[in-house]
């Protein structure tokens, strides 16, 4: 079960005791404080995440501070969205999977419109780790890279950091 949180396109998983903050941001504002690491480019620039509405679809998003936009792939490119939102002090993991066998600690960061969730993956992609979004009916996870949609079929997806223990 989902429920609305105030403000934003926020989510809270009630299933798990862990929280969801969402920032949203435009193109050209700074980064939030916080904001959850999940990738670098080519030159060496950290990647974060997010998420952004496109064509209906609420979608796992990389952002780019250098770029100041976030990307999202859908129908077979990459596209720069000037509206989005980043995901901040969160604890998460990552976990390797194959197809769409989603753990039950999977963070979920969107949904399509006809309501299939969606969660974000990373993948090693031509030097790059390359966070996107994982579609399980399509056994994939797919990558903003290069203009393009990407589908990589050995990837990692986010899932909420087991709480530490002290003995």
């Amino acid at each position: 079960m989902i429920l609305p949180m105030s403000g934003g396109y926020g989510w809270v998983p009630v299933e798990h005791p862990n929280t969801l903050m969402w920032v949203p941001c435009d193109s050209g504002d700074p980064l939030p404080r916080g904001a959850v690491h999940v990738g670098m480019d080519k030159s060496g620039d950290r990647l974060y995440a997010g998420r952004a509405f496109h064509e209906g679809d609420l979608l796992p998003a990389k952002i780019n501070p250098s770029h100041s936009t976030a990307y999202v792939c859908w129908g077979g490119m990459e596209h720069a969205m000037s509206h989005f939102e980043v995901l901040c002090n969160a604890s998460v993991a990552w976990q390797s999977i194959h197809g769409n066998a989603i753990p039950p600690n999977a963070i979920v960061i969107g949904s399509t419109v006809d309501g299939e969730k969606l969660y974000m993956g990373r993948a090693l992609h031509d030097g790059t780790l390359t966070p996107g979004k994982i579609q399980p009916s399509h056994n994939s996870l797919y990558i903003p890279y290069n203009g393009e949609e990407v589908a990589v079929d050995e990837y990692e997806i986010m899932v909420f950091r087991p709480p530490m223990t002290i003995n």
